[in-house]
């Protein structure tokens, strides 16, 4: 595989995860075996609320290791977080021109429970290239590599406390904007439940 892009397997990613995969024609390889970042997208992402940006959390089980490769990092349902996530986005998105067009798509991934971290976002990742229209052959990294070609390698570039790696385009109506404005790099769904199938133009 020729120069793929390498990335984070992230919840619910931001919308520039999504214009680095559309602007490119490689594939795409997720990254199993970095050791798991704290305080990442792997287990967060954000969305417009009424009261502006909230953040939603996975939390997850930490093992006795020190570093848990992110293949390895199982999900933890002491919290009933599915239940909270699912009426956030609910109570952020109702009104939104297309939540109630995808709200079956999406409702399976907070009732049904995952082991592993990895597999549910992968899952999820799936089904947004599948309702965006994006066509992106994806595989697994085999090993950790510190050594893939420059301009490919975005695991630590995409990051909440880093600015976007792709220039995060013009504003896009959202829901409580008038409100607070326009709030850029919002988890993907806040453009598919805004914008529905003319998300794939915008990016």
């Amino acid at each position: 595989m020729d120069n793929p892009l390498i990335l984070p397997v992230c919840y619910l990613p931001p919308v520039s995860y999504f214009r680095i995969i559309h602007a490119s024609s490689t594939p795409v390889l997720l990254e199993r075996h970095e050791h798991y970042p704290k305080q990442t997208y792997r287990n967060r992402t954000s969305i417009y609320s009424a009261n502006g940006k909230l953040d939603l959390i996975i939390p997850v089980r930490h093992g006795g290791k020190d570093h848990t490769a992110m293949k390895d990092v199982r999900i933890s349902y002491e919290a009933d977080w599915q239940r909270l996530h699912w009426m956030s986005l609910q109570t952020a998105y109702r009104s939104s021109a297309y939540f109630e067009y995808y709200e079956d798509d999406f409702a399976p991934f907070y009732q049904q429970r995952f082991e592993w971290l990895f597999d549910y976002n992968e899952a999820q990742l799936a089904l947004l290239l599948r309702l965006l229209k994006i066509e992106k052959t994806v595989d697994h990294t085999m090993a950790y590599r510190d050594d893939y070609a420059a301009g490919t390698d975005f695991r630590q570039v995409i990051h909440p406390k880093k600015r976007p790696p792709a220039n995060t385009g013009k504003p896009y109506y959202q829901v409580f904007g008038s409100r607070h404005g326009f709030i850029p790099e919002l988890g993907i769904v806040d453009l598919l439940f805004n914008h529905g199938p003319q998300s794939r133009e915008y990016l």
